[in-house]
């Protein structure tokens, strides 16, 4: 978001490859390799799924030999029994240094809303087992996801990663910033030595792939991914901060070309995220007549740069767009074709209006505020066509709210009725990226919290929690949408301690939140 450091580009020297009579890259022998729990060898980063659809779910893994081979065949196989004494489909894959030594199985032919068990097995050794689940088509009373955004190695602790992995859940989205592309000691807290790896800013494709590697070794965020099928969309940081298609806040002149770059960050994202491979990243998921979940994508489909200030003719310009053309009639589609009791929007950056209310920082113009004309195309569809039970879920700022969104809650809301709002939107926290208490003491930003909600500024603002960090909990029923926000106790210690902060819902056909 426009509010982070600027951060300085730090050289790093490059080993020379052990065995100069091929292409491929030399095994780590320190450096990530300091990272490895030798229990798990060869498959270190454990494993993953995603993507689930009712027959079909994404399930992957990394498989590090001791040193560099050609090709590596890995045997995968899927099981409703977590002891695999029967063993539904099984197969084997190949993968070499040219996707990583990552694997990917798109495994289809299951049943619908059952859990399953899956491993692999390769180089003479069994990976951990994982647990995942396809979605249902009929019969679905409820719909539980975890809703997370936003961790950074060098923040702290990902405990809150860990306490997501002991919920019941259906899935959990990912709403962005999964990996922060900062050099060490650049935006976090070096007290902790949790210092990014490499010792640089990233830039190339060995950069990203070295820092999704150093991420996917964290203990907590190995378990939530063991324990969960993920649903992921990148934000800015899985490239450069304030991304776009055309280019990045950070980047800068001498880090080569920008279209490279992307490239190389989009490269290792679908290598190392339990995604579905497809052009474009924005997609729909179903849970049956109950819930159509659209996942957007707000920084590679179709952003354009960012206005530099409120009194920008960009903000009126036909072509600025955060969607893109393709996209945004793609999205309109998903929801006036919907069928399902709620529309739920996997959403980057705050949709509603939002004045911050900080001195000299009131309208971030990275968020959808600062892309007003495809904002107003969104709402006007949705009341047009009269779309109910519409529900953004949001990231990015790591803060938690809750709206009843009107992007004009002056002249086109009432406070007290709640009418003239045309859905909700709720705001997850960051699992640990800084919040504002990491520079103002907890006692003023609650006070600031107090000026900002329910006020003049903000009347269709409910809640706002500018301090802690943790996850949502979104539950979906056929009367209801109820969002649980979980706070972890700390981030700069390890802590099993987390508690229930605050929950909110609404009632299916309405857009008044019950606080």
């Amino acid at each position: 978001m426009r509010t982070e450091f600027y951060v300085f580009l730090v050289l790093m020297v490059v080993a020379c490859s052990k065995r100069e009579t091929v292409d491929y890259p030399s095994m780590p022998h320190n450096g990530i390799a300091d990272y490895f729990d030798s229990s798990l060898a060869p498959f270190y980063h454990g494993v993953a799924s995603g993507d689930p659809l009712s027959d079909a779910v994404i399930i992957w893994t990394r498989i590090t030999p001791e040193d560099s081979l050609p090709q590596i065949e890995v045997r995968w196989m899927i099981s409703e029994s977590s002891d695999f004494s029967t063993i539904e489909l099984e197969g084997m894959e190949k993968t070499s240094p040219a996707q990583d030594y990552t694997v990917k199985v798109d495994v289809s032919g299951l049943e619908a809303g059952t859990q399953y068990f899956y491993r692999f097995i390769a180089l003479g050794d069994t990976s951990i087992v994982g647990k995942t689940r396809t979605s249902p088509i009929s019969g679905i009373e409820e719909v539980r996801l975890g809703v997370v955004s936003c961790s950074n190695y060098e923040w702290g602790y990902f405990t809150a990663y860990k306490k997501l992995a002991e919920k019941e859940l259906d899935a959990v989205l990912h709403l962005g910033d999964y990996i922060y592309e900062y050099g060490p000691g650049s935006y976090g807290d070096t007290t902790l030595n949790r210092l990014h790896y490499p010792k640089k800013e990233v830039i190339t494709l060995a950069d990203y792939r070295l820092r999704y590697s150093q991420y996917r070794l964290d203990p907590d965020l190995r378990l939530a991914h063991q324990n969960h099928a993920f649903i992921t969309i990148w934000d800015d940081h899985e490239i450069a901060n304030d991304s776009y298609v055309g280019g990045a806040q950070n980047h800068q002149e001498g880090e080569g070309d920008y279209n490279i770059r992307r490239e190389a960050a989009r490269k290792a994202y679908y290598e190392w995220l339990p995604v579905r491979a497809s052009e474009n990243l924005y997609r729909k998921f179903n849970y049956g007549e109950l819930v159509d979940l659209i996942m957007l994508d707000e920084r590679l489909a179709g952003r354009t740069a960012p206005a530099d200030s409120l009194n920008d003719p960009t903000l009126s310009d036909s072509t600025h767009s955060m969607l893109g053309t393709e996209q945004l009639d793609w999205f309109n589609e998903q929801l006036t074709s919907s069928e399902a009791t709620w529309k739920v929007i996997g959403n980057q950056v705050i949709y509603s209006y939002l004045d911050w209310g900080w001195p000299g920082f009131n309208i971030n113009l990275d968020s959808w505020d600062g892309y007003p004309l495809e904002q107003i195309k969104i709402a006007n569809l949705i009341r047009d066509k009269s779309i109910k039970n519409v529900v953004f879920v949001t990231g990015d700022t790591h803060s938690s709210w809750a709206f009843e969104v009107s992007i004009d809650p002056f002249n086109d809301y009432d406070q007290r009725t709640g009418e003239g709002a045309f859905a909700v939107e709720f705001g997850t926290t960051s699992i640990n990226s800084a919040n504002s208490n990491e520079r103002s003491p907890d006692d003023s930003v609650r006070a600031h919290e107090e000026r900002i909600v329910n006020s003049p500024i903000n009347p269709h603002l409910k809640f706002a929690n500018l301090r802690d960090h943790g996850y949502l909990v979104l539950t979906l029923t056929q009367e209801e949408a109820k969002a649980d926000w979980y706070y972890v106790e700390s981030v700069i210690k390890k802590t099993d301690k987390e508690v229930l902060a605050k929950s909110i819902s609404v009632q299916k056909g309405s857009t008044k939140l019950d606080l």
